[in-house]
């Protein structure tokens, strides 16, 4: 019995070892993996608040609520057992799919540079679109969640390229954390963004001088801020881009770029303390100059095609258009009002 009782035991330590291994396995993958889907991840902050620009302050968490639950189903329960079943039946067509998002990536950035360059400024741009039915809302709500279906499939088709080689098992669990965890920090940081006004709103009721002054800081600084995040997202956008297409290019039997890029980098690798930083300056600026050309390339395709297909967009990034209409209408917001002396 007692024999039988120590072996018991010993199955159970070999066992809570294997799963303490696994979970170690699981946490190193999705950091992995979550760091390679950063791009993504930064363009995704940088778009969601646009949805609700504008909207009832009462209303903003809400609709960020909903988005963050839709965007969750996304992942899960349609994005993840796809990937799951191509990995698992048609492996070999995992790169073509990176390929195509990594395309996707460079010509949403690319197009957002262009528009810049251009100074193009629509209406719709400079303002978000009106719909006051009932509906406006929901509308709003679920064009976010079909642009967020988007970003989640370039998310988590470039974490599972990053645990390719792990099983199928291991795989699920990565991509479920990763899932998790992007979700909770886009969402979290939107969250954030949108409702900073109103901390600082609220600072310069205070009687203090310096709440006052840190809060009207604040309200007039949320614009910047929001402009960087769209910048650093764009760049985040083709530097990844760029990157998954010259990996990809390797991969399918093209070294010359990749082979170029590394030969740019090398003088730099063996400068002692900053070496490894070059490095990886020299190979993201190529990257991000390889994902600049390539998406201007599909720019030059794409524009002339948007303006005869019937499901064409309007204008240039993520289809937002109409569904940045929000609920409140073209009323002065809790924005407009000037922060108290």
């Amino acid at each position: 019995m007692s024999g039988g009782l120590v072996a018991l035991l010993d199955d159970v330590a070999a066992l809570a070892r294997i799963a303490a291994a696994s979970a170690d396995e699981v946490a190193a993958g999705a950091a992995k993996a979550g760091a390679k889907a950063a791009g993504v991840v930064i363009d995704d902050a940088a778009v969601t608040p646009q949805y609700v620009s504008g909207a009832d302050p009462s209303r903003e968490l809400p609709m960020i609520k909903k988005i963050f639950w839709g965007s969750l189903r996304n992942k899960l329960l349609i994005i993840l057992p796809a990937l799951l079943l191509v990995s698992a039946f048609v492996p070999g067509i995992i790169p073509f799919i990176l390929m195509l998002g990594g395309t996707y990536l460079c010509y949403e950035g690319a197009e957002k540079v262009w528009h810049k360059l251009r100074g193009h400024h629509s209406a719709e741009e400079d303002a978000p679109a009106v719909d006051r039915g009932p509906g406006a809302e929901a509308k709003v709500v679920k064009g976010a969640i079909t642009t967020d279906f988007i970003l989640s499939c370039e998310i988590m088709v470039i974490a599972m390229n990053e645990v390719a080689t792990e099983s199928l098992w291991v795989r699920a669990l990565i991509l479920v954390v990763v899932a998790f965890v992007i979700t909770i920090a886009v969402y979290g940081a939107v969250a954030l963004i949108v409702k900073m006004d109103d901390v600082g709103l609220h600072l310069t009721t205070k009687d203090s001088a310096g709440s006052q002054r840190f809060g009207e800081l604040l309200v007039k600084g949320m614009p910047a801020v929001l402009g960087a995040i769209t910048l650093v997202g764009t760049i985040a956008m083709l530097w990844v881009g760029g990157h998954i297409m010259l990996q990809g290019a390797h991969d399918l039997g093209w070294h010359a770029p990749y082979d170029l890029v590394h030969a740019l980098e090398t003088p730099f690798a063996g400068i002692p303390v900053v070496g490894g930083f070059l490095a990886w300056l020299v190979n993201t600026l190529c990257s991000a100059v390889l994902g600049i050309a390539w998406g201007l390339v599909i720019v030059a395709v794409m524009h002339p095609l948007m303006k005869v297909l019937p499901f064409g967009k309007e204008k240039g990034g993520h289809g937002d258009g109409d569904v940045r209409a929000t609920a409140a209408g073209p009323q002065p917001t809790k924005r407009d009002v000037d922060p108290a002396p």
